[in-house]
């Protein structure tokens, strides 16, 4: 027997941080995400049913054509794949993909791996959505984006590598060590991503694409408040390259690295964007929202 899994990464607009557990389990927290067409592809192959719980000489792969430490939350979506590869049953609702997200977060926790929930859901549920993370679990709220609004968004994003990858769990161990002091710029910085979180999803409905920018770069802000190694020169020095052509924009994930995500001013400027990211020896990431999330395939059973 032969199972096939793909789920993708994910870009994130707005709550980043809240979903981590020193936050969320007090408070709760609220992220804003879209998954894209950017995937984890997994395959095992087994002589046995591994549903019935023979699991006799397996062989398992995987791939994909995101760098590690982008900020997209790859080894996340890892587990995801790893985890729906294991269970080996065909996904039948959004509750079996929310299961699985929710389990390969507690193997991270398990595993000592310091992180937030976003990108397991993300990666499992697909589209764009809020989720609601708290003590309790974690609520998925899809944003009611039409087909033309979600094409328009695309026309404007625009996504760089910057080929540093970044370690994102000495950046955690900094902010949560601040939280923990009850330093107050950390904590004011938490709870305005947070409530931005719910203030994205609105512009996102009503397709207010000049707030959105704006709403960017406030994440950025808001990351630079937690913790100054959220940024380092080559990121400013790509905001600084493109600074004119964009209405906003942030770094994936914990920040320090990896990949950037950009708001063009208009349509007719991402290219320009683009272009200038290139010639400047830098990665850009072509993309497309997807609405799919974890997908599984089972063959010869």
């Amino acid at each position: 027997m032969v199972i096939k899994s793909k789920a993708p990464v994910r870009i994130d607009f707005a709550g980043a941080w809240t979903d981590c557990a020193p936050f969320y389990v007090p408070f709760g927290g609220a992220t804003l995400n879209a998954s894209i067409d950017r995937y984890v592809t997994g395959s095992m192959v087994t002589g046995e049913d591994i549903s019935s719980g023979a699991n006799e000489g397996l062989g398992v792969t995987y791939s994909t054509d995101i760098p590690a430490g982008s900020g997209l939350g790859t080894s996340a979506t890892l587990n995801v794949v790893w985890l729906s590869l294991a269970r080996g049953k065909p996904l039948i609702t959004q509750a079996d993909k929310e299961a699985i997200a929710a389990s390969a977060y507690d193997i991270e926790k398990v595993l000592g791996i310091v992180g937030g929930k976003q990108d397991q859901y993300a990666s499992a549920v697909g589209g764009i959505n809020l989720f609601e993370v708290r003590a309790d679990g974690v609520t998925t709220h899809p944003v009611d984006v039409s087909a033309d609004k979600v094409q328009e968004l695309e026309s404007l994003l625009v996504l760089c590598y910057t080929g540093e990858s970044r370690l994102s769990s000495s950046i955690h161990q900094n902010v949560w060590g601040n939280f923990r002091a009850g330093k107050r710029e950390t904590v004011d910085a938490l709870f305005t991503l947070r409530d931005s979180a719910y203030a994205g999803k609105g512009i996102l409905e009503a397709g207010d694409w000049d707030r959105f920018g704006p709403l960017l770069s406030q994440q950025f802000q808001c990351m630079k408040q937690l913790d100054a190694s959220t940024s380092n020169v080559t990121v400013e020095s790509i905001f600084d390259l493109v600074d004119a052509e964009v209405s906003g924009g942030k770094p994936g994930g914990a920040g320090g690295g990896g990949c950037l995500l950009f708001c063009a001013r208009d349509t007719d400027r991402k290219p320009v964007i683009e272009n200038l990211i290139r010639n400047a020896g830098f990665r850009v990431i072509d993309f497309r929202i997807e609405f799919g999330g974890l997908q599984l395939e089972i063959e010869g059973r």
